[in-house]
């Protein structure tokens, strides 16, 4: 039995050590060169961190990036992995937030990362290459460790202002790899092209996965999802078999014409994730690739990427809206009403998940922790934690869950988790705006900012891109008189989107 994802780098090397696992536009790496560099951080490393705290990763969208991940794990760290394109004081609230001994950062990164780590010590990843592998330090700290230990800790976003931590084990990351390997079926014939940002929890299958199944991965440059026609020619030289992409990523080429210039002839494993698939795209992709297996992927971060799938096996309509179908292996779906009794067939209630998939919880946030990952209250005989999503789902006869949207004002925008709220408080605190509230139009497929006050839509939206990633700051601002009310007091949303 495997207790470490290091287990599997490491009987991924016995079997095919000269295959190429990574691949860039610039350079590729193989297994063997990953498990050496790997154990030459952790080594150096070892040297360097003491406090048993998460590494900060500021790192590059390219092939050394997951080295990195698998070099702080051999230190016996979990690692945060930090995206260097974010707004500065984002990455400033979530280094506060994890208290880091040492910064983990690629030279173009070197001063931004000095600029936020407070006291934690600064490293470029250069350094960490210099030395040679220290096998006694290495033994000695996978003999301590158990398959229960964190792993990696991603931020999403929080409806206080502040960006959460969770935090998830080697255990969860295990179950769920293995699950989704089964369900899509991917061997080590597989390529696999990567759209999600590294430090981005969707990623963590084109990590993961080529070490479990000696399958390889293609990161596929950002701007190619602007540009449909060097996408597909991409897929096509890469020879690009699976994907595990966000909804956003597949609607782009589908809705500029990527069709009628090519085709993607190797992609036969597609799976889609972050919001609702719009049947119209879903239609044409499954037109232009009759052969391929289409599915449908629902679940958060807290339960390590997704919980639930639901393979495609039919020719969708332009209206049809597909269910979040049935929980993969080592998890248990359910839902539960208001007063916490359990929902009836066919009706809908809270989305809860329990198993060995659940994240530990949200770093350095134990109140927040309390609050969503609870005792699960149908089961008073054991310990039994469930973590309460806030998403409203059924079940149908037929045993296939279905989504019904969100409990709170939290929604899946771009493939990401977005607090609405977050996005209310970046906003109060610009100079002169004096309410506003935000809500997601789904006509539109946007988010839009209603606020009052003296500034302009061009000066909010500048102060917002100081705060927010760039997913976040309002497609929509619509500058009121003043906001509309109901009886009560409070902002009347749906007559700002009337």
């Amino acid at each position: 039995m495997f207790r470490n994802v290091l287990e599997w780098l490491e009987e991924a090397v016995r079997k095919t050590p000269d295959k190429i696992i990574y691949k860039d536009t610039e350079s590729e790496i193989s297994f063997a060169e990953v498990w050496e560099k790997a154990r030459i951080i952790g080594s150096s490393l070892s040297h360097i961190a003491k406090s048993g705290k998460p590494i900060v990763i500021l790192s590059e969208r390219c092939v050394m990036t997951p080295v990195l991940f698998f070099g702080v794990v051999y230190s016996g760290h979990c690692y945060a992995p930090l995206d260097g394109t974010q707004p500065k004081l984002r990455l400033q609230q979530i280094v506060n937030s994890l208290q880091p001994e040492l910064i983990l950062a690629d030279a173009c990164y070197r001063e931004l990362a000095g600029s936020i780590a407070g006291d934690a010590k600064v490293v470029e990843t250069r350094e960490v290459l210099d030395g040679g592998i220290c096998e006694d330090a290495l033994a000695k700290i996978r003999s301590c460790s158990s398959i229960s230990d964190p792993l990696y800790i991603i931020y999403t976003s929080g409806s206080t202002g502040v960006p959460k931590g969770v935090m998830t084990s080697h255990e969860s990351l295990m179950c769920y790899i293995d699950a989704y390997i089964k369900v899509m079926g991917i061997t080590e014939e597989d390529i696999l092209g990567n759209q999600s940002p590294l430090d981005y929890i969707a990623a963590i299958r084109d990590i993961y996965i080529p070490i479990r199944t000696n399958a390889s991965m293609f990161i596929i440059p950002k701007q190619y999802f602007s540009l449909p026609a060097k996408l597909f020619d991409a897929l096509n030289e890469e020879k690009v078999t699976s994907v595990g992409w966000s909804v956003s990523a597949l609607t782009i080429p589908a809705t500029m014409g990527a069709f009628d210039y090519t085709t993607p002839a190797y992609l036969r494993k597609i799976c889609f994730s972050g919001s609702v698939m719009p049947g119209r795209v879903l239609k044409t992709w499954q037109e232009h690739l009759p052969e391929a297996r289409f599915v449908n992927q629902y679940g958060p971060t807290e339960a390590t990427a997704s919980c639930t799938y639901y393979e495609v096996k039919h020719r969708v309509t332009e209206e049809e809206n597909l269910p979040i179908g049935v929980p993969y292996d080592n998890y248990r779906v359910f839902c539960l009403n208001e007063d916490d009794t359990p929902t009836e067939q066919g009706k809908i209630g809270q989305i809860c998940v329990s198993g060995p998939i659940l994240a530990l919880g949200y770093y350095n946030a134990p109140e927040l922790t309390a609050k969503a990952f609870v005792q699960n209250p149908l089961n008073q005989s054991y310990r039994e934690i469930i973590y309460k999503t806030g998403d409203l789902g059924s079940l149908d006869e037929q045993g296939i869950w279905h989504f019904h949207g969100r409990m709170d004002r939290q929604i899946k925008y771009l493939g990401h988790r977005v607090e609405l709220g977050e996005i209310e408080l970046a906003a109060l605190a610009v100079e002169k705006l004096e309410e506003c509230c935000v809500v997601f139009d789904k006509d539109r497929d946007q988010i839009a900012l209603f606020y009052t006050g003296e500034c302009t839509n061009k000066e909010v939206a500048v102060e917002l891109r100081k705060t927010l990633p760039g997913f976040m700051v309002p497609r929509r601002m619509v500058k009121l008189t003043q906001m509309p009310r109901l009886a009560n007091g409070k902002t009347d949303m749906r007559a700002l989107l009337s």
